[in-house]
């Protein structure tokens, strides 16, 4: 079982629908510790990204993906234009040129992508970020392909791995980005970017699940 590019073209409009429709959460929970606009950069930059993807013919997961990525870098304000942005490109650099990937090929791609978001905005792991849910989702990725696992079921370990990423960033402090300067403050707040890349795995899931 692969995804396609047809699967990875109806996973960015879900995405991007998923966005919309947490639009007012993202904002409330960036309003909390950040500058409120989390929520409203997100779901501009992927309405633009989504006429960025309608206008590529080809079926190149990669082509695609580099789409995305360049729509938030000059579409985002703040951190999350880069960050995304590159977690896109990366992605697309991954699997350029390819019309399908398997369990392995997509996690090779989200752990590129990974990479370029640390390099991009230096965060670890417990910093309060995107990365708190990235990172549980590659590694219960490579568990899932180390295992022989199904691509559903390593997807829905991926997902529910963002989840918990997601989660676990509430009760910590914020060592990255503007939550930082709250210090002791950003304690007991759910971070919006971990918040948006759980969308990000569990619309993934979703829809290549259904499609497998």
């Amino acid at each position: 079982m692969a995804i396609t590019a047809s699967d990875v073209r109806a996973w960015l409009g879900d995405y991007a629908a998923g966005i919309a429709e947490s639009r007012e959460q993202l904002v409330r929970l960036d309003t909390d510790i950040g500058d409120g606009d989390h929520g409203t950069n997100m779901d501009r930059g992927m309405r633009a990204a989504m006429e960025k993807v309608e206008a590529v013919g080809e079926e190149d997961i990669g082509a695609l993906l580099k789409a995305v990525g360049m729509a938030l870098i000059s579409k985002v304000g703040g951190a999350a234009g880069p960050l995304y942005g590159t977690l896109f490109m990366r992605m697309g650099q991954a699997t350029a040129g390819k019309a399908e990937v398997d369990l392995a090929g997509w996690a090779d791609a989200l752990q590129a992508g990974l990479e370029g978001v640390q390099q991009r905005g230096k965060a670890e792991p417990g910093d309060k970020t995107m990365v708190d849910a990235l990172l549980p989702a590659l590694e219960a990725l490579r568990a899932a392909e180390s295992d022989g696992a199904s691509l559903e079921d390593g997807l829905g370990r991926s997902a529910e791995a963002a989840r918990e990423g997601m989660l676990a960033t509430i009760p910590l402090q914020a060592r990255k980005g503007r939550a930082s300067y709250l210090g002791e403050r950003s304690i007991d707040h759910q971070d919006p970017g971990a918040t948006s890349t759980e969308i990000l795995l569990r619309t993934a899931a979703q829809r290549f699940s259904a499609s497998a």
